[in-house]
């Protein structure tokens, strides 16, 4: 059985390092500050200008002037700051974010990224994704393997216009846990109760299998 979202989230926390910097991507993305370890420090930054965001807030919790980029109510954490965009996207394109984790319409085997628009469909921008992908070398892309319709999203080249080019190392999806080098999936672990096969059979791009391909932990 695929991964949950929330399943999804937990296994791209258990990346995250103490100390870190990190930025949340809007959709999935969004859900691993729920699931940062006991006991670690973990600084969430958000593009419009927060850092220190905390999980999202019970119904007594909620302040609609405390926002994340995607415009959902979130929780600061002792010790947060708040400040302009303008400073927010200074960190960001400065290379201080230590781990970024995206959503995406597509991936690469040269680890490019489709991320912000689909052609004949309204759109309302990049949003930050352009500046986070160029401006981090730890990026994490987490999504679906295929398409509702069975379609790959891990390709042999994108066919949708790019939001980065080459800087995706790592990404996380509801069947697996692949690396990108050397222009090919490495498959690294398995979602619990999924086969090598069905993953081999959604990967449009060139995958690499281990003999062994060990199940996520959680």
């Amino acid at each position: 059985m695929s991964l949950s979202r929330e399943q999804l989230a937990m296994r791209v926390a258990r990346e995250l390092q103490d100390g870190y910097y990190v930025n949340l991507g809007i959709g999935i993305p969004t859900l691993v500050a729920n699931y940062v370890p006991e006991g670690m420090e973990v600084m969430l930054q958000s593009e419009n200008g927060l850092l220190g965001m905390g999980p999202f807030p019970t119904d007594d919790q909620v302040d609609a002037d405390m926002i994340n980029a995607g415009k959902q109510t979130v929780t600061a954490i002792t010790g947060a700051s708040i400040f302009s965009s303008a400073e927010s996207f200074a960190m960001i394109r400065g290379g201080h974010v230590d781990l970024t984790v995206l959503g995406a319409f597509e991936v690469d085997v040269q680890g490019n990224i489709a991320s912000y628009m689909i052609p004949g469909k309204l759109i309302k921008g990049m949003g930050g994704a352009m500046d986070l992908v160029a401006g981090a070398d730890n990026i994490i892309v987490t999504m679906t393997h295929a398409s509702k319709h069975g379609e790959s999203k891990l390709l042999p080249q994108c066919t949708l216009p790019l939001t980065g080019a080459g800087c995706i190392k790592k990404v996380v999806t509801d069947l697996a846990y692949v690396e990108i080098a050397d222009g090919k999936f490495w498959l690294k672990e398995r979602a619990p109760g999924i086969s090598v096969d069905e993953i081999v059979q959604k990967t449009a791009g060139e995958l690499v299998v281990p003999e062994v391909v060990p199940e996520m932990e959680f």
